[in-house]
């Protein structure tokens, strides 16, 4: 890498590869959420992530880039974590409160993400594409605040006994 345009497309490719990834993922954390509510915004949050994939695929067929061939490290081991909290059968109270903990830890990924792509398209002159990597950021935010408002107003309560 030698100039920020090829950091530019390093971090899409990292982006790329960790919805890929969430995509993947998200279908478990459906299957073990308990609470109803949780379980929609899951499912809710999926169909946003092959979104913003697809939004990415778009971003770099207009740059020229193959999203493809990188492996978000990150993303990989905050999946793990998650699997490896699910695979320690929490009540499942803690499970639900648990679960929201793993998501927002990805939401704030991506989020961290998200926001520097836009900073690098708005430095490299992108404006198109910073404007549409701004609303996946958009996205990101309001997700994290569901997860947020569930976890607040029900879930975390109930974990407490």
């Amino acid at each position: 890498m030698k100039t920020l345009e090829d950091l530019f497309e390093h971090q899409l490719k990292d982006l790329y590869s960790a919805e890929s990834q969430l995509i993947e993922a998200l279908p478990k954390m459906v299957k073990n959420a308990k609470d109803k509510k949780l379980k929609e915004a899951f499912e809710s949050h999926l169909e946003e992530t092959k979104n913003h994939r697809d939004r990415l695929k778009e971003i770099c067929d207009d740059l020229d880039i193959d999203p493809k061939g990188e492996t978000c490290k990150a993303m990989k081991g905050l999946i793990k974590e998650a699997e490896d909290f699910i695979k320690e059968d929490p009540d499942q109270d803690v499970l639900n409160a648990g679960l929201i903990a793993e998501a927002q830890r990805v939401e704030h990924y991506e989020i961290s993400g998200y926001g520097t792509a836009v900073r690098y398209a708005k430095e490299l002159g992108h404006k198109d594409i910073a404007k549409k990597l701004q609303k996946t950021l958009d996205e990101e935010y309001e997700a994290d605040e569901k997860l947020d408002k569930i976890a607040e107003q029900r879930l975390n309560k109930k974990a407490i006994d």
